[in-house]
């Protein structure tokens, strides 16, 4: 019996592999079209320097060892033998077909690896790549994630996203029909956003029938344009207690069949500059679900297992 309201990440991977599964973030040395002057510069105005891959391995090596590498540092606490390789660092579908499928091959064909996932934006997704993908797909399994953060077109351009909704759609549609699951990101407490604005995305990314969902924190971090506004005032972060409130009715909003992958997120905490609370994800991941249990809709029923 699943002891979570929600269909969580690690019930999916058990249904799908029988075990718990550990995902590993790789670098594929690519960037951005909204960092390298193609449609903008400097990136998302939340972006890090290390284009959201923070935690991933230097790009100066192969795929291969930086596979190895990152198995050898988890290993002190995860004794599984399968892998998730995630493609996380900037935009991993910007560059040629041909090295893309060199470096996802190296990755989908390494014994360890248990299916790919690939972090990008959905005008990275020409359709050459997106039959790439559906090949590996029929290899391991391989899912996509693209980075909504809202579907307020307004906050968009605010956050210099660089492309519209409904090129977000058109992906999203084309992915779907090549038999390929995609994964969704969006950001919780975003400059100007209330909860009307996150239950509007969170309804836009369920009419999409889009199979998972990264809920996520916004983190202000060193060096980025989200950081100057923050130190002008042009606006504040949520506090724990508003984050877990809000998690709680977006996820009742979500269809049963929606898998959850992240509720929350953690900074690196040599860049983050607030909010300072996010530092202890365990702590906030607890609250998240001793208040589910408060919630009346809950109360007095078993957790329910959905499909």
């Amino acid at each position: 019996m699943n002891n979570k309201p929600y269909y969580s990440a690690n019930e999916y991977y058990k249904e799908l592999y029988g075990e718990k599964v550990y995902k590993i973030s790789l670098n594929g040395g690519m960037s951005c079209p909204n960092r390298d002057g193609t449609i903008g510069l400097g990136g998302c105005i939340f972006c890090s320097e290390g284009g959201s891959g923070d935690f991933a391995a230097a790009p100066t090596l192969s795929i291969t060892e930086q596979i190895d590498e990152a198995i050898g540092r988890i290993r002190s606490k995860y004794s599984g033998s399968k892998f998730i390789a995630y493609f996380q660092a900037f935009t991993n579908t910007y560059a040629s077909v041909d090295y893309l499928e060199k470096i996802f091959s190296e990755a989908i064909n390494n014994p360890a690896v248990a299916g790919l996932s690939i972090a990008t934006r959905p005008d990275c997704l020409e359709q050459n790549k997106i039959d790439l993908l559906a090949k590996l797909n029929l290899t391991k399994p391989v899912w996509v994630e693209l980075g909504l953060q809202t579907a307020n077109e307004r906050t968009a351009v605010l956050i210099k996203r660089g492309y519209t909704n409904d090129i977000f759609e058109d992906a999203v549609d084309r992915l779907h029909r090549a038999g390929l699951k995609v994964i969704t990101h969006m950001i919780i407490g975003l400059p100007g956003e209330s909860l009307c604005d996150y239950e509007n995305t969170v309804k836009y990314i369920a009419n999409l029938n889009i199979h998972g969902v990264k809920l996520q924190l916004l983190h202000v971090l060193k060096n980025t344009a989200l950081c100057e506004m923050y130190y002008r005032g042009e606006f504040s972060t949520l506090d724990q207690n508003e984050y877990i409130d809000i998690i709680v009715k977006l996820v009742e909003l979500l269809p049963p069949h929606t898998v959850i992958y992240r509720l929350t997120g953690d900074g690196p905490r040599s860049i983050l500059i607030a909010p300072e609370w996010s530092t202890d994800k365990k702590n906030t991941l607890n609250m998240i679900k001793r208040r589910f249990a408060e919630r009346e809709a809950y109360q007095g029923k078993e957790w329910r297992k959905w499909q």
